[in-house]
């Protein structure tokens, strides 16, 4: 799980190349987690209706959550504009959860960064 988050964070604006399946669901576990303990010490604060960690957890995982969801629907062949259909309640979501779940597609090296230019073939 700590690989994955380490990954998350270091990846968090980069929207190309693929995360595999394992990765993502690590990450969003580590997420839920996070949330978990940044509700209870919102509760524990007593502040009322304002809760500082868990606004905090959620501007910091904003953006990486966007990027490894978009990479994840890379890696099973779809655009990453897929994470749209989320706008859409309930159904976005089932239907973002079937995407998550699919095996790696081989189709979705399309999006992996170009590599270096082979060389030509010797004389």
């Amino acid at each position: 799980m700590i690989e994955a988050v380490k990954y998350g964070l270091a990846n968090y604006v980069n929207f190309n190349g693929r995360t595999g399946r394992a990765t993502f669901w690590w990450w969003v576990l580590a997420v839920i987690l996070a949330a978990i303990v940044a509700g209870i010490l919102d509760e524990g604060l007593g502040a009322g209706d304002m809760e500082p960690f868990s606004l905090l957890l959620g501007l910091a995982v904003f953006l990486p959550h966007l990027a490894m969801a978009v990479r994840r629907l890379h890696d099973t062949g779809r655009s990453g504009w897929w994470v749209l259909i989320g706008l859409i309640p309930l159904i976005g979501l089932l239907v973002l959860i079937f995407f998550y779940v699919q095996p790696s597609n081989p189709a979705g090296e399309k999006f992996d960064p170009p590599g270096p230019a082979p060389l030509p073939p010797a004389a």
